[in-house]
């Protein structure tokens, strides 16, 4: 928008110069072929002078030195002709036809008017004066001038109202993109604050303070507004944390009751006891997930903080063992990753273990800053991988698989956290890959 802005201002800055300079241009073009056209009817006039006595005394050898004088002088072209027609005196190099200017001349007729001259042109013009008075016309003076002079008078003011538009068209170019940045001030802030807000820093807001007071206003509100939502998403956050902690113990506490209750219970009860036991351990899974959960949307994990990846991975060998399932490892042994991402493996693997049968494989790889965990297990569908990432989401076919539906939920907020981008892809022949690409400082790793 600002490139338009400037664009759109440069545009009516040049028409309105282009208003100005072309006008004051052509006017001064008109007034030096004026002031040529006077210059040159006075001496036009003289000469009309001498031919009507150099007639009427039959003697035409002051005329003739005087015309031939002035041609070499200045460059011009002069003829005379009588009543007739005839030519009586020339002196110069006559480029024009002079047949109608004599008629006109014959007829009493001056000239009024010129070619307007410009540095372009034209190279001569061409005067007729009637020699005589009234009905007592003796003959016409054609003169033929050069413009050299004010072609060059037109060319240089011509030239510095070219250099002075330029001057003007740039300095309207640097306002132009001063005001544009000033209109444009509050977008641009906005704008820095929406990317922020929407990359997770929650508390950034925009800073009123330059621009149109109607965009300022706007700025205002917004901020308003995020300070609303925010507010209404902590209030929600540390209602969920807060719940999911006050839980605990009561779950706990539950936990140990229905334990002491064992001993007093008949046979036949057994089963509906190890039942209530599992859904109150599915139950206590829930809260700790919520919790988690609730501390990654807060920011409570530290963005910082590294750990080496091999061997937080290394505790998941004995517990695939007990599975029977094979876990492989493709992980430098110095490679460092944020902790969010350590915890997002430690998602992944554990998921792993809940859906790859025994005799399976999990492959853990981590090469240019991408962290794979494949398995080769029933995977997910292309429509159910879109939904995955969400919370309290459960394949239908895996319904009777223990967990909370948060896993993949807490996984993709942690890749917020530190900047990662987490993927859900299919493995060959089947299974289930989860890719987390690391930020470009990792790539080496």
């Amino acid at each position: 928008m600002n490139s338009r802005l400037v664009i759109t201002f440069t545009t009516l800055i040049a028409i309105l110069i282009t208003a100005l300079a072309v006008p004051l241009a052509l006017s001064y073009a008109s007034h030096r072929t004026n002031r040529l056209l006077l210059d040159r009817r006075a001496d036009a006039t003289r000469f009309a002078e001498l031919a009507d006595q150099a007639t009427r005394e039959g003697d035409h050898t002051s005329l003739t030195s005087e015309v031939v004088r002035y041609a070499e002088l200045y460059g011009a072209a002069v003829r005379v002709r009588d009543r007739g027609g005839r030519v009586l005196v020339t002196a110069g190099r006559f480029e024009a036809d002079d047949t109608e200017p004599t008629r006109l001349a014959l007829s009493g007729r001056t000239t009024e008017d010129l070619p307007m001259v410009d540095p372009f042109g034209p190279a001569s013009v061409l005067l007729a004066e009637p020699a005589g008075r009234d009905a007592q016309l003796s003959g016409a003076v054609l003169l033929q001038a050069r413009t050299d002079q004010a072609r060059l008078d037109v060319g240089m003011v011509w030239g510095a109202l070219a250099l002075g538009s330029l001057i003007a068209l740039a300095y309207g170019v640097l306002a132009a993109r001063r005001l544009a940045r000033w209109i444009l001030r509050p977008v641009t802030e906005l704008d820095r604050t929406t990317r922020a807000i929407a990359e997770g820093h929650l508390d950034a807001r925009a800073h009123p303070g330059v621009g149109p007071t109607e965009l300022r206003r706007l700025e205002e509100r917004f901020n308003a507004m995020a300070d609303a939502l925010s507010g209404a998403m902590e209030r929600q956050r540390a209602f969920v944390a807060d719940a999911s902690h006050e839980l605990r113990t009561p779950l706990t506490v539950l936990g140990l009751r229905l334990e002491n209750l064992e001993p007093h219970l008949r046979d036949e009860g057994s089963a509906e006891f190890e039942e209530a036991m599992a859904e109150l351990d599915r139950l206590a899974v829930l809260v700790e997930d919520l919790l988690a959960l609730a501390r990654v949307e807060a920011g409570a994990i530290a963005d910082d903080k590294e750990v080496e990846l091999a061997p937080r991975l290394g505790v998941w060998r004995e517990v695939y063992a007990a599975k029977d399932i094979t876990l492989d490892m493709d992980v430098p042994e110095m490679s460092v990753v944020p902790e969010a991402a350590a915890r997002i493996a430690d998602i992944a693997l554990d998921n792993a273990q809940k859906f790859v049968p025994p005799g399976g494989t999990v492959t853990v790889t981590l090469r240019d800053g991408v962290l794979r965990v494949a398995d080769d297990g029933p995977g997910l569908a292309e429509e159910e991988r879109a939904d995955a990432l969400g919370r309290f989401w459960r394949s239908v076919s895996h319904a009777n698989v223990p967990g909370s539906g948060l896993g993949l939920a807490i996984a993709a907020e942690l890749a917020k956290a530190c900047g990662a981008t987490l993927s859900l892809l299919p493995a060959d022949p089947h299974g289930l890959v989860v890719e987390l690409r690391l930020p470009e400082q990792y790539a080496a790793g």
